[in-house]
């Protein structure tokens, strides 16, 4: 019955219909339980017997300072300028109400607020507030970590080795490879292709686990499907790279306690000795202006310069060294909506085509997912990031996804519903990859 259900609402929007891949429990065992449905069940079913390991607790561990000095605030704002000033005042907007935000600063930051006639409403540390929370998740293991992540992708380049391949696309702060997953039946590794690309990238920010699901079970969907005729025809013609977890470092930091540690950032020790750089404030897209930190202790520091840190470097190059790439998304999380540029200035995109494809390729994903379609800026301004660079540098049509859910630890309960609607909308965006101008006809 879900695959009808899939298939009506793909209809519905005009998508070419891709169906599920079939086969007994036999078959799929044979593969060497890399099917779709296999491990998206088998996460599913362990999450709901309660087979996990316990989940970490609320509260945020203590960073290596020996506390954390973080609080969690509420503020009037009641659009997306006043927003923005909050962001460079160095608040990292978590939830926004109608005629308040609440987010996270850093104690000493408070100052940077009033100086700018900024009053807080409440405030009280960030680890009193996460205790307080009553639905954080009971069990987590079934989030991928850094290994398994790297583990699954090997295995299924293994399997299908005549179409993917397994490759770095560069190491971060500390040393891991940021593993890229790329799917192409005339090109392995890093080698060049003519074909039409699209970019998938996950895990921006360490405490996102969710975005790194989303890509990774996208990879391991198409793998299973390759011989479905739609899906082959996208393996047959296109580029696709698949990076699930960019921020492999601060992904692990955030989970390595057993308390999750709300890490946003990435793990390079900045001049004051704090932790960490917003990878999605350190693109060359207006790098350092509205929406951006300086304050190197607030979660939305830009860093000294932009790409001055080795993960968005590594996208830089990538990036850069393909100039057949056509469409990208980037997954965050959580706000249920689908971006597109500009994100770091409230001016629209100029060319008016261009402008008309990004608004009616949102739509479209918005349908298929839930989401709700939106100019970026128009949550609030925010300089730096990925999607503004990639279209601005390449004509790339990028779109950030901000995924589902009521927390950034959503549980393992919203896995099985996130990413199969997230796979229907990166599905479409492969339909359109070859040529996006075509949504306009």
């Amino acid at each position: 019955m879900k695959k009808v259900v899939l298939a009506l609402v793909l209809a519905a929007v005009g998508f070419p219909i891709p169906a599920f891949a079939a086969g007994s429990p036999e078959e799929v065992r044979a593969a060497g339980d890399l099917s779709f449905d296999y491990i998206l069940n088998k996460l599913t079913d362990e999450y709901s017997k309660g087979l996990l390991m316990p989940a970490p607790a609320a509260a945020p561990g203590e960073r290596e300072s020996g506390r954390d000095d973080r609080l969690w605030v509420a503020i009037s704002a009641s659009n997306s300028r006043e927003r923005t000033r909050l962001l460079e005042a160095g608040v990292d907007i978590v939830e926004i109400r109608k005629d308040r935000v609440y987010g996270v600063i850093h104690r000493d930051a408070l100052s940077q607020l009033s100086g700018r006639g900024i009053g807080v409403l409440s405030q009280e540390p960030l680890s009193l507030h996460l205790g307080s929370l009553k639905d954080f998740p009971a069990a987590d293991a079934a989030y991928h970590n850094f290994k398994e992540t790297t583990e699954l992708l090997n295995a299924l380049a293994s399997r299908n080795s005549d179409v993917a391949s397994v490759f770095s696309i560069g190491k971060s702060v500390e040393g891991r490879d940021i593993w890229c997953f790329r799917v192409n039946s005339s090109a392995r590794g890093s080698d060049p292709s003519a074909k039409p690309g699209a970019v998938y990238i996950g895990n921006h920010h360490a405490r996102e686990h969710l975005s790194n699901e989303v890509p990774l079970l996208f990879a391991v969907w198409l793998m299973d499907n390759r011989a479905v005729p739609e899906v082959k025809k996208y393996i047959d013609t296109l580029d696709i790279y698949i990076i699930p977890m960019l921020n492999p470092d601060g992904a692990e930091f955030d989970i390595k306690t057993g308390s999750y540690k709300w890490q946003r950032k990435n793990r390079r020790v900045n001049s004051d000795r704090s932790i960490g750089v917003d990878l999605n404030r350190n693109y060359d897209s207006w790098f350092g202006g509205q929406g951006a930190s300086h304050y190197p202790s607030a979660d939305t520091y830009c860093g000294p310069s932009a790409f001055s840190e080795p993960e968005s470097t590594a996208v830089k190059k990538l990036v850069e060294a393909r100039k057949n790439l056509r469409t990208m998304i980037s997954y965050h999380s959580y706000a249920s909506t689908v971006l597109y540029p500009y994100g770091g200035s409230e001016a629209e995109i100029p060319d008016a085509r261009d402008r008309k494809v990004f608004v009616d390729m949102a739509g479209r994903m918005g349908a298929l997912t839930g989401y709700h379609p939106e100019k970026s800026s128009d949550m609030y301004v925010a300089t730096g990031d990925t999607c503004d660079w990639a279209y601005d540098i390449g004509g790339i049509f990028a779109f950030t996804i901000e995924l589902e859910g009521n927390s950034f630890y959503p549980g393992a309960g919203i896995i099985d519903r996130a990413v199969k609607n997230n796979i229907k909308a990166a599905a479409y965006m492969l339909s359109v990859t070859d040529d996006p101008y075509k949504t306009l006809q």
